[in-house]
């Protein structure tokens, strides 16, 4: 050990750069983007979040959006290495290692499955398809299996499936309800392997499946018409890629004009958030007020919520993917109202199911909703071939599992 001569300076310690300080980065970034919306965070931030100063961040990156590429590539890489497993012996026991690997995916990077779930919608086309064809690569290693253990499913019914499955182990990130680690990848596995293991999609006579929408009495409104419009708008391009102009274009009116019926932009999406919650109570309370039972009534909350999402589906993507958009007050106001319809479901499912534990049946409501939602974004049901059915035989199946 040397010692500084008496009156001289002890010399100054030299701190390292850790090796891994851009995976460090990127990790952060993926957890605020997730927790606050990619373009609720801003590079500071994630440089406070890893301890350094704001400009230290362009040693690794040139910007924010270069953090959300690496962000996604990190968690489908870290999928598709842990799936990478032999393709030999008994295809039922190779999906269910599957499964078991996911599951566990699932609670480890439960923090960062929002970038699967909405955040990659920011990214610029290249780098989307990029994502998506990684994601299509996943499907693959589990429809491979699934068509061996069940040969009597089209490659329809197989993507379907599987799209399912993937959408119960993503819905663990979409809540932040409290179970043990052990305890939630045992009930996802078990709830994958429950949508595997369903019944083919089979068309159904006219006369049972749901009767087509009504249609719509023409809006006179201007409110009701920015409103609509909007809603419209942040689903397809995502509420940071919308300006008051284009909504003001799509009503027809002037952007100014906007402001003589909403404040601005955050207050249109919170009468949006509103307007979705309401839609919500309003279909889970008719469905309860007609029920003869508790199992009558989980399966008509089921037909209900199945009906919502395919009437509204812009409607309920923007109410699932842009919360954290609201302003302060209106978003806290609207996520009580979420917890408060997830616990219905709880309840009637406890009643349903007396030795099923609270978390456990939180963990399962969760899925089934995610399911639906993800579904009907994804896999493009059609209502006239009675998908919509198969729809809601399978959130009946997650909610049983």
């Amino acid at each position: 050990m040397s010692v500084a001569a008496a009156g001289e300076p002890a010399p100054t310690e030299v701190r390292k750069r850790p090796k891994n300080r851009k995976s460090q980065l990127a990790l952060a970034a993926a957890e605020m983007f997730c927790e606050r919306g990619y373009h609720g965070v801003s590079l500071d931030e994630i440089a406070t979040a890893v301890g350094i100063s704001g400009p230290a961040i362009y040693r690794h990156f040139p910007n924010k959006y270069a953090m959300l590429v690496d962000a996604t590539r990190q968690l489908v890489e870290t999928v598709l290495t842990a799936t990478g497993l032999p393709d030999d012996g008994d295809p039922e026991q190779r999906l269910d290692r599957l499964l078991a690997v996911l599951a566990r995916l699932a609670v480890d990077h439960r923090r960062v499955a929002g970038l699967y779930q909405w955040e990659w919608r920011y990214l610029e086309p290249e780098h989307r398809e990029e994502f998506l064809a990684r994601l299509s690569t996943l499907a693959a290693r589990l429809a491979g299996p699934l068509r061996e253990v069940r040969p009597e499913l089209t490659a329809r019914d197989t993507y379907a499936l599987v799209r399912a499955a993937l959408s119960v182990f993503g819905s663990l990130g979409t809540h932040r309800a409290s179970i043990a680690r052990g305890r939630a990848e045992a009930v996802l596995r078990r709830v994958a392997w429950a949508v595997l293991r369903d019944e083919p999609a089979t068309p159904v006579s006219p006369d049972s499946a749901y009767p087509p929408p009504e249609p719509t009495m023409g809006v006179t409104a201007r409110r009701e018409i920015l409103l609509t419009e909007s809603i419209k708008l942040f689903h397809r391009h995502g509420y940071h890629a919308v300006g008051v102009e284009d909504i003001g274009r799509a009503a027809g009116i002037n952007a100014s004009s906007v402001y003589r019926y909403f404040p601005g932009k955050a207050d249109i999406l919170a009468a949006a958030f509103y307007r979705a919650s309401e839609r919500v109570t309003e279909s889970t309370t008719a469905a309860l007020a007609g029920a003869t039972g508790d199992e009558d009534a989980l399966r008509r909350m089921a037909e209900s919520y199945v009906e919502l999402t395919f009437e509204r589906s812009a409607l309920v993507s923007v109410y699932l993917a842009e919360n954290n958009n609201l302003p302060r007050a209106d978003r806290h106001e609207l996520r009580k109202m979420q917890r408060l319809h997830v616990e219905e479901w709880v309840r009637l499912l406890g009643r349903l199911r007396p030795g099923l534990a609270v978390p456990e049946a939180r963990v399962l409501v969760h899925a089934g909703l995610n399911l639906v939602t993800d579904l009907s974004r994804l896999v493009r049901f059609d209502r006239r071939s009675g998908m919509d059915r198969h729809l809601i035989r399978l959130m009946l199946t997650v909610l049983k599992a």
